[in-house]
């Protein structure tokens, strides 16, 4: 069953990134004399650069001629279509990323949040008492963008339980992610559905970068984690941007 299209006009949907993925450029700028050698350096290392690589050539699953060029902040789009995770996320697979948003702030760190304690309980550290790192701090920018498309939506969520399934992980995403090659496929732009780890919380995943409108960063927080009788607690704190 395709899911209904549902008209989605809304500013401000949260995205957040690990910090220093934020800032454009090249750290090859900070060891080249002259404009001459940077660019030596800069085709040396897109040689072997995924990054640079893909933005040149694309993935498997998405071509230059979808990714976006020439707008504020563009390289933020194109990371999140031509970075993704070995095994995927719940509506995309490793050869295309997509962008990924939520309704709420809240709603966004609640899905960061869970995945980062994720992580960190399958660490082994052996000096830890509990084999487990003991706290962990990270910073986050949240990016905000705009949307005003059709989207396909998995509402009721009681309707598409076999898409929503919180665990196993990445077991979970093996249904999901071949609903979002059927909706690739049908042309989609991509899917508003319930958030699994906020209640009432309501996320959207866009397949197409040029629908990404008005990429801008907002504030920026620290997630710390400390762990507590074999459980993670999390503390949320906005800090400054310092300008950078």
């Amino acid at each position: 069953m395709t899911p209904p299209l549902h008209q989605v006009n809304r500013d401000g949907m949260h995205r957040l990134i690990p910090s220093q993925f934020s800032n454009g450029g090249t750290v090859l700028d900070d060891i080249a004399d002259d404009d001459e050698m940077l660019e030596k350096l800069i085709r040396l290392d897109g040689a072997t650069n995924d990054r640079i690589q893909g933005e040149q050539f694309g993935l498997a699953g998405i071509s230059t001629y979808e990714l976006v060029y020439g707008i504020p902040n563009g390289h933020i789009v194109r990371a999140a279509f031509l970075h993704p995770s070995p095994t995927g996320a719940r509506f995309n697979d490793s050869t295309r990323g997509a962008w990924y948003a939520a309704d709420k702030l809240e709603t966004s760190l609640a899905e960061v949040s869970y995945h980062k304690a994720k992580r960190l309980a399958d660490i082994v550290v052996p000096e830890s008492p509990s084999g487990m790192p003991e706290a962990e701090s990270s910073t986050y920018d949240d990016w905000l963008a705009d949307f005003h498309a059709e989207f396909h939506s998995l509402e009721p969520a009681a309707d598409y339980t076999e898409f929503l399934e919180p665990e196993p992980i990445p077991e979970c995403y093996a249904e999901p992610q071949k609903l979002a090659q059927k909706l690739l496929k049908a042309q989609s732009n991509g899917i508003l559905y319930p958030s699994v780890r906020k209640k009432r919380g309501r996320c959207l995943v866009c397949f197409r970068p040029a629908l990404v409108y008005r990429p801008r960063r907002d504030k920026r927080y620290e997630i710390s984690f400390r762990l507590e009788r074999n459980r993670y607690r999390q503390e949320v704190h906005e800090i400054p941007l310092n300008g950078d």
